[in-house]
């Protein structure tokens, strides 16, 4: 599989007046990186400067954060006492306003503390009665929370934070909107509390959500979800940027944990960030009527107001290029794109496994032979279209117009089932084996090229390891005897540089789970597996 540049196409223009520049420049071309992998490279000399600022100014670093944070807490739990759910005194009490000024001069003391020197911000900030909502992206890390701190704007997040000590004191005193995973009916609950507030005329604090759900690597913006903009109401997009030389700050769900940031942003002599408030933007009533056309425009205004492209990208993603199987993705998988284009066809992975032997047995009748562009559109019962035909240029590596149908069905399978690694090569030998069920090393690079979503793979050194008789052909059973004797197979045949790198970031052999930014999302983001590493709120 191979990703090809395409033109941009024409985006659905925004009906909002004062969203100038929504639908322009849309740039939905594919992303050069995966936007959930984060490689983080030291030279020697960053190396030396880590282990210096160890021994010297990190561990004072954090003494000062824990301090300003004790600091804070007797302000904010004489604060909440009481019922939080009751609607804020309007005008604000005097000693409220003391206690949010107090409350943000410890805060931005913590912060530069921690050696975010300089917080830039740029644009005004609109007052509650222009826009109740914030809505704030990239999302990239924890650090994010500098945003939360500096505004005291409300926030979604887990019921079960509020019980942390001393922190979910901190984070009450912001009236957060919590979410609980143990109520099924949480996230219609959620949504209508955001609405309710939304719609006050200013008398609750303003709420700062991250409509991208998850954390990514900034290269880009993903899919926003649509809870921010269900109520119809106006927002104001906030940019969000961190301009430094070594990028410490960016917790995606693969690459350095939460501890490991937090140690070298701590070890950095400087940390930047930016802020930028852009101006209100105000739905149009085809965007108050469809949320989701909304968040897509305002996601256009602030990908424009970044300089970053837009990506259909969403969460759901982000499982697939983490799920737990025996063939990792690799950061360049092109199968980000196809799960993306599957949906643009109107298809559903979750749906779709069920028609995966329908798939593979009319693939088979093809006998390795290749379609066109019609063919295939009347192959998955779709007509043709822009979508169909970025979908089709995955498999159509030489660019002849031709693709074989066996490489569609593989990929499907993976997007369909990331986890269960042998059920997809079980159905490949199906397809590509012989009367007797075995295949060629050219097959198997044909199956494991698809399987990964790459476009070059070398598989010569495993196809040998599973042929230990030299016939030039092996079987399912042989390659599930080899999987069961060398589990970790693909780190050490398939992509071994990658695994032995000097990268102080080694992408693990299992995906670290990044808890933090399910925190801003009313949807329900638990993917159904035991996590690698415990979350951190």
């Amino acid at each position: 599989m191979r990703l090809r540049a395409r033109g941009p196409r024409a985006a659905p223009a925004s009906g909002a007046a004062s969203g100038a520049g929504a639908g322009d420049a849309p740039r939905l071309a594919p992303p050069g990186r995966n936007p959930f992998v984060h490689e983080l490279r030291l030279s020697a000399l960053r190396k030396a400067q880590i282990i210096f600022m160890t021994l010297t100014l990190f561990p004072i670093r954090l003494l000062l954060i824990v301090t300003m944070m004790l600091l804070a807490w007797p302000f904010t739990f004489f604060a909440t006492l009481g019922s939080s759910d009751r609607e804020p005194e309007q005008p604000p009490a005097t000693w409220r306003k003391v206690v949010d000024f107090l409350l943000k001069a410890i805060m931005r003391t913590m912060w530069f503390s921690g050696g975010f020197h300089w917080v830039v911000t740029k644009g005004q900030q609109a007052s509650p009665s222009e826009a109740t909502i914030l809505t704030l992206a990239p999302h990239s890390s924890y650090f994010d929370a500098i945003a939360v701190t500096l505004t005291m704007s409300s926030i979604v997040m887990k019921a079960e934070s509020r019980d942390i000590p001393i922190w979910g004191t901190l984070i009450k005193y912001i009236r957060p909107v919590f979410v609980s995973r143990s109520d099924q009916d949480s996230r219609r609950k959620t949504v209508e509390e955001i609405r309710r507030r939304a719609q006050s005329n200013g008398k609750w604090p303003q709420i700062m959500i991250f409509p991208e759900g998850t954390c990514t690597n900034r290269t880009c913006l993903i899919t926003f979800k649509p809870g921010a903009f269900i109520p119809g109401v106006p927002v104001q997009p906030v940019a969000l940027r961190y301009p430094n030389k070594l990028d410490t700050i960016t917790w995606t769900w693969q690459g350095p944990g939460a501890l490991k940031i937090l140690w070298l942003t701590l070890c950095q002599f400087h940390n930047r960030v930016e802020i930028e408030f852009l101006p209100v933007y105000s739905p149009s009533e085809e965007e108050k009527k469809d949320p989701a056309l909304y968040a897509s425009n305002v996601r256009r205004v602030m990908a424009e107001a970044l300089g970053i492209s837009v990506t259909d990208y969403t969460f759901e993603d982000c499982q697939l290029a983490l799920a737990e199987g025996q063939l990792r993705l690799p950061a360049d998988t092109c199968l980000l794109e196809f799960a993306r284009l599957v949906r643009g066809l109107g298809l559903k992975p979750e749906t779709l496994e069920k028609d995966l032997d329908k798939y593979s047995k009319s693939a088979k009748m093809q006998k390795g032979g290749k379609l066109g562009l019609p063919e295939f559109a009347e192959y998955l019962g779709v007509p043709v279209s822009d979508t169909l035909e970025d979908m089709f240029s995955l498999f159509d590596e030489s660019g002849e117009g031709r693709m074989d149908p066996r490489e569609y069905v593989v990929a499907l399978s993976v997007v369909c089932r990331p986890s269960r690694t042998l059920d997809t090569i079980q159905l490949a030998f199906k397809m590509y084996g012989s009367q007797d069920g075995d295949i060629d090393e050219d097959a198997l690079s044909s199956i494991l090229k698809t399987a990964l979503g790459v476009a070059e793979l070398s598989v010569t050194n495993l196809f040998r390891a599973i042929d230990q008789e030299g016939t030039g052909r092996i079987t399912f059973a042989d390659f599930c005897r080899f999987a069961e004797m060398f589990p970790n197979f693909a780190e050490e045949y398939l992509y071994p540089k990658e695994t032995h790198s000097d990268s102080s970031a080694q992408t693990p052999l299992a995906p670290t789970p990044n808890g933090f930014c399910a925190d801003f999302s009313p949807e329900n983001l638990d993917i159904g597996r035991k996590p690698f590493r415990k979350k951190l709120d």
